[in-house]
């Protein structure tokens, strides 16, 4: 990774404060137009920027300056840094604590049965495997296929939710969409509809019901005169 020079802009303004340089130096130093550097000079530009010492972050060195100082045509150039941190490049399986390693095949069955989408690449990226491991799963040939339980991944530790969803809409771009079998049993169409005969068992049902709805009436009706009565006494 090529080192970069800290806030350019703040560092262009200490360099047009407190050095001699030309605004083309500080320019291509700090990856500036020149007539930015100039509006700088000026206070027509940065103005609510603090100036940032590149000699205190290690950045330039006094020596560096005075040589550019001393010749306009000389490019200021970047101090080597003291501590080199080295670039985080993770190839091949994740790791995964030896205290999770027993759960793997767990998670691999999972992740099998439920993503047949993914690629043993992913899977292996996912819960830190071997290839040979994910094949012996799929063919139930491993050495304890009979105690395998489905496990997810996630639930276990081995890889994040996020990592997981990741893989798999990776691994679903590209594919047919399901088909009608696949999705299983759907509605019928409207032309089959049409067909079916018509039943007149709701008829038969409401002329039932209206019978015993009138038949329940007159009881009601026989019987109101009789509570007149008794209200009277």
């Amino acid at each position: 990774m090529a080192q970069q020079l800290l806030m350019p802009k703040a560092t262009a303004v200490w360099l047009v404060d407190n050095t001699a340089l030309s605004f083309e130096q500080i320019a291509t130093f700090c990856k500036l137009h020149p007539l930015e550097v100039k509006a700088i000079a000026d206070g027509e530009s940065a103005q609510g920027i603090k100036g940032l010492d590149p000699i205190a972050t290690g950045q330039l060195s006094r020596d560096e300056i005075a040589r550019a100082e001393a010749n306009p045509a000389h490019k200021l150039k970047l101090s080597d840094p003291k501590v080199r941190v080295p670039e985080s490049k993770r190839k091949g399986p994740r790791y995964t604590p030896v205290s999770k390693r027993q759960d793997r095949p767990n998670a691999i069955l999972w992740l099998v049965r439920n993503h047949p989408e993914l690629k043993d690449a992913q899977i292996s990226r996912l819960v830190g495997t071997t290839k040979s491991t994910i094949e012996q799963i799929r063919d139930r040939t491993h050495w304890n296929s009979a105690n395998l339980a489905p496990m997810d991944p996630v639930t276990l530790g081995l890889c994040s939710q996020i990592d997981l969803d990741l893989e798999v809409e990776r691994a679903s771009k590209g594919r047919p969409l399901p088909t009608a079998a696949e999705l299983g049993a759907t509605l019928e169409s409207a032309q089959e509809t049409e067909k079916l005969p018509y039943s007149t068992d709701r008829e038969d049902e409401q002329e039932i019901n209206a019978d015993a709805v009138f038949a329940k009436l007159k009881s009601l009706k026989s019987s109101t005169p009789d509570e007149d009565e008794d209200d009277n006494f």
